[in-house]
Parts: C-alpha cells; structure tokens; sequence
C-alpha cells in the first residue's frame, strides 16, 4: 500500500470515528502524481497540506477540550524565615536613664542580677534541667499585687534573653486591662493580643512588632474588652499561644500579665505556661499574700519569685539566694519599679 492510500485510509477511519475532516472550498482534489523514484514522507505529507489549505495535525487531531489554566503553586514560608513587619525603634538611651538594661548597657549590676535570674529559665528551655518542662519557652511574669514590679521585670527579662546569641524573645503584653510595656518603651499602642483573638481571621503574628534590638520582637496587648478573662480562656487563646510558640524553633514568649490576687486573667493565662516568675515586693508584699499567689498557679510545671526592691544583699552584688525549680519556689533580687 502506497503512503497516499494509507493516507487515505487514514482519513477514511477518522471520518467514520466521527472526526469532521472539512476540506476548504478551495482545495485542490486531483489525484496526487507520485514524484520521481520513491515518495518521501516528507512529500506526500507537503503536498496532502497544500491540497487541504492547512496542517495535517490540525485536520486529523480532535479538537481540544478547553483545560483550566494550571493553579499557581502555593507559596509557604520557609521555617525560620522571619516574615517582613512593622518595626519600631525604642529609645535605648531613654530606656538605660530609666533603670532597665539595654544591649549597651550590658555590663551593670542591674545587667548580671538578670543574667542569673535567666540562667535557670533557659535550662528548663534547652532541656538542662533535671527533668523535662512542657511548654518551657513559654513564660509568664506576674505578681500578687500591682506596683511590685512584674513590668520591669519583665521588661529587664526580654532584653537580658534577647542578648543571648541561640534565641529570640517575643514580649508580649498580657495586662490587657492595663497594658503598660509599650509606654515604658516610649512607644505607641497599637493592635495586638485583643485583636487576634477577637478577630481570628487576624493572626497574631501578623501584630507582631520587630524593634531596633535584634532579637526582641513586641506584641502589644491591643483594643481592651469587658469579657478580656473569657477571652484568654478561650480556645483561640489556647491556639494563639501555640502558634506564637512554635513558629520558630529558638523563640522564647514572656507573658507581662496581670496581678494574680487583683484580676482574674493571670489566673486563666498560668494554665498555658510552662514557666512562671512571681515578682515580690521587699518589705511590702506579706508571706499570706505570697502564699495565696503562689496557690493561683501551683498547677504550673515551674513556678520561681523574684525579690524586688531589695536592698543589697549579703551574699554579693548580685544579691542571689536562692532559686525554684520544678514545682517549687524560689528568690532572686533585683532592684527597680
């Protein structure tokens, strides 16, 4: 069989497959003379195509069935990749004429007696301590009352770990009746805590504030709300903890939260710690007062005191004597409000 009879054929089996084969009106339907010697493909194919005002392929292919474009493909962030953010600039030197410790402030009194209040926090984090603590990079600092210093601990906290060259600090502001860490930094509010967990569609990371301290990030406590207490008990309250602990393998939260014995928050955010620092005033704070405090969160794995406001101690200038574990308690001191 000659190449044009099995062209033929071929047309003649599309055909009664249904394939419309239209042939332009103008098309030229002598019969093709064989060429000199042996017909190339190549030949029969050109000649077929210029009889037909058109490409084989185009005649005999079925038409195409119109496809949805290919869906572009998901773009994810890489883990440890820091997304871009709002960043805001704290006043280091403002902040070192207040009493707290900055990174160029590093050598002080004030500076070492955070570095040993840190120490044992960060081996419960990495896994140093005698036994393993759940959630231990999660940290809420607090008190039994207001005015005994949980803010600038706090704050003296964030900044003495974020020195530290294996970790960040996200400081966030959990006194969302009165939030007070933005202004001690001489920032302005903005939204934050309240706002992710009114809004789920918010993530609270995206509230997050980068700052001019390299690895110090901010979550402000944002809008206030009458149902606050409910709110941190709530389930989004639960996942937004685990999603700001998680994100990143070397972050450490610090919670400034409320007064245990004035509100009820510190109380509802203890039970998603894994560690917990109770600042007590020298002089002022009552061991019955203390007790009390220290019963609102002895369901948390590691509860530890800081003594502040103290004068000197005897044992050095570091004024150390003493510190809780696992289910204990303990003291440090440190000076300021």
């Amino acid at each position: 069989m000659s190449l044009i009879e099995q062209a033929a054929k071929r047309l003649e089996q599309l055909q009664k497959a249904g394939v419309e084969l239209p042939v332009p009106p103008a098309a030229d339907t002598r019969p093709v003379e064989p060429a000199r010697g042996k017909p190339t493909p190549e030949a029969v194919v050109e000649e077929l195509e210029s009889r037909l005002g058109t490409t084989l392929d185009a005649q005999f292919r079925k038409p195409d069935v119109a496809r949805a474009p290919e869906p572009e493909p998901e773009v994810t962030a890489k883990a440890g990749v820091r997304p871009a953010r709002q960043r805001v600039d704290i006043d280091l030197i403002r902040l070192a004429a207040q009493g707290y410790v900055t990174p160029d402030e590093a050598i002080s009194q004030l500076a070492n007696e955070f570095r040993l209040i840190k120490r044992p926090l960060l081996d419960n984090v990495i896994g140093r301590s005698a036994a393993p603590v759940a959630r231990a990079n999660v940290i809420m600092v607090t008190s039994a009352m207001s005015g005994e210093g949980k803010t600038f601990t706090s704050l003296n906290l964030a900044m003495s770990m974020a020195m530290e060259v294996d970790h960040t600090v996200l400081l966030v502001d959990a006194d969302v009746t009165r939030p007070s860490v933005m202004a001690r930094l001489g920032l302005a509010e903005s939204k934050g805590l309240m706002d992710a967990l009114l809004n789920p569609a918010i993530p609270a990371e995206d509230l997050v504030l980068e700052t001019n301290v390299e690895r110090l990030t901010l979550l402000p406590a944002g809008s206030g709300h009458e149902r606050a207490t409910e709110l941190l008990a709530s389930a989004g309250m639960v996942g937004l903890v685990h999603a700001l602990a998680t994100r990143y393998p070397d972050r450490i939260v610090i919670f400034d939260a409320p007064p245990l014995l004035a509100t009820t928050e510190s109380r509802v955010l203890a039970t998603h710690m894994g560690q917990v620092v109770v600042v007590v005033e020298a002089d002022r704070t009552t061991h019955g007062t203390l007790t009390d405090a220290l019963d609102a969160v002895k369901s948390c794995p590691v509860v530890c005191t800081v003594l502040n406001k103290a004068r000197q101690s005897d044992l050095g200038n570091y004024g150390y004597y003493g510190y809780g574990s696992r289910s204990g308690s303990g003291d440090r001191k440190s000076k300021g409000a």
